[in-house]
């Protein structure tokens, strides 16, 4: 294996091909990361772990960008959970979509509700229009006897718009042009095998795909002719890392196809006299609350189904600006 990664740091200097590296926020730690792509630029929108975490109490989404998926800008708290009146703790993933000049940015807090912040800016400040959350788990229609979080939104090629929230079971509902309310209908969705959390939709070829992480950490798959399916199950896209957890998105930006996530290796970085004893959740199990994203290229098959994603050191290539 080391012969393998230095001849491949050969060939790289040889050829003179420049790539970033994995993971590729090294200054503060990072997870669930949301990629969007906004007047030519990628836009990550994550989690932001404490330095010292020991659960996921996470207080601030910060929002970062590229042109060259090389070198990115942090552009700092974008909206902090105390600015979110009704919220009390746990700022988890977040998403963010842009509508006729205005970005919404939608979130979870408290393991209970969804809400929705708009900003004139990708980079924010991202405000809180309704006071309140969109929805919550006690919301009528709502399934969930978990945590309810994880929204992420997608718009069709007809416009229309839809979120998607919840463990163990997706709901989603359509969203109304104004993006900061649904027609009130909640739909359950069916066909996502062990589906735990983090439900991304994207649409390739016409097709649906909403991948999502299973019960046992690997990001999986499935396909349907319809944004609220039934769908069809068709296997994992990246195997489990070693943060646990996982969350991802998956996003089309210059012609590249590419696959988001997280692991722990900046905590193995920083500390590499720790060793990985204890399972997640323990408390002497840090490394599962201070994770880092990362990212990696996608590639699909000719039947349209998705290529398993390979995690590597080196990260993606350096585009043109």
């Amino acid at each position: 294996m080391k012969f393998l990664r230095n001849s491949l740091l050969l060939w790289l200097l040889l050829t003179g091909i420049s790539y970033g590296q994995n993971p590729f926020v090294t200054h503060m730690y990072t997870a669930d990361p949301s990629a969007r792509v906004f007047n030519d630029t990628l836009y990550v929108y994550p989690s932001h772990d404490p330095d010292k975490a020991v659960w996921f109490d996470m207080v601030d989404w910060h929002v970062f960008s590229t042109t060259d998926m090389k070198n990115w800008t942090d552009h700092g708290s974008a909206i902090h959970i105390d600015e979110v009146k009704w919220a009390t703790k746990y700022a988890w993933a977040p998403d963010c979509i842009e509508v006729n000049d205005k970005y919404y940015f939608y979130f979870p807090t408290d393991q209970f509700h969804i809400g929705v912040a708009v900003g004139d800016k990708p980079t924010g400040p991202f405000k809180d229009p309704l006071g309140k959350p969109l929805i919550s788990m006690d919301t009528e229609g709502v399934v969930c006897n978990r945590d309810f979080i994880d929204p992420g939104v997608f718009i069709d090629d007809d416009g229309l718009a839809y979120l998607y929230m919840g463990q163990l079971v997706v709901n989603a509902v359509k969203l109304n042009d104004d993006m900061i309310s649904y027609d009130g209908k909640v739909h359950l969705l069916e066909g996502t095998d062990d589906f735990f959390e983090a439900a991304w939709m994207h649409k390739y070829q016409g097709k649906y795909y909403l991948s999502y992480v299973g019960t046992s950490g690997e990001i999986k798959y499935c396909m349907s002719d319809n944004p609220l399916g039934p769908f069809e199950y068709k296997g994992v896209i990246l195997e489990k890392m070693n943060s646990g957890t996982n969350h991802h998105s998956i996003v089309e930006y210059k012609g590249n196809w590419y696959m988001f996530y997280h692991n722990s290796d900046l905590y193995y970085t920083n500390h590499p006299d720790k060793e990985e004893k204890f399972g997640w959740g323990h408390p002497e199990s840090p490394h599962t609350y201070r994770r880092s994203i990362c990212v990696d290229r996608l590639f699909y098959n000719e039947d349209g189904t998705i290529k398993q994603v390979i995690p590597t050191k080196q990260g993606v290539e350096k585009l043109s600006d």
